[in-house]
């Protein structure tokens, strides 16, 4: 099923449910990058991790690379070892992108909730 839904900026997307983009790899900022660019070490990394900034599909992207636990290049705008230590922190997470899902629903809300009152 084909959706356009407010998180899509450039194109329709498909969406499992609504704002989740499902096929959030052929909207990623880095769809035109050189892959060799973002699977790199060291100091290289941090300039990597600005390909993702103001990127629409960071949380998909990063959901993904922890939910199949990837452990090479940068993926959501996080290395490897930051994911690491983000998977060792909270072992506990069963779908990194339910969490995820979740949290941006609960973050849009408030956004809403707090423009009804200002405006």
């Amino acid at each position: 099923m084909t959706v356009t839904t407010s998180t899509a900026v450039t194109t329709s997307s498909t969406v499992t449910e609504p704002g989740w983009v499902q096929d959030w790899a052929a909207q990623g900022a880095c769809r035109t990058s050189d892959p060799d660019e973002l699977f790199v070490q060291g100091a290289a990394q941090n300039r990597a991790k600005t390909v993702c900034l103001g990127c629409v599909v960071r949380t998909e992207c990063l959901a993904d690379a922890l939910d199949h636990r990837v452990e090479f290049g940068v993926w959501g705008g996080m290395t490897e070892r930051e994911r690491r230590a983000l998977l060792k922190k909270r072992p506990n997470v069963q779908s990194w992108r339910r969490l995820l899902e979740a949290a941006r629903t609960e973050h849009e809300l408030a956004g809403s909730d707090a423009d009804r009152r200002v405006g």
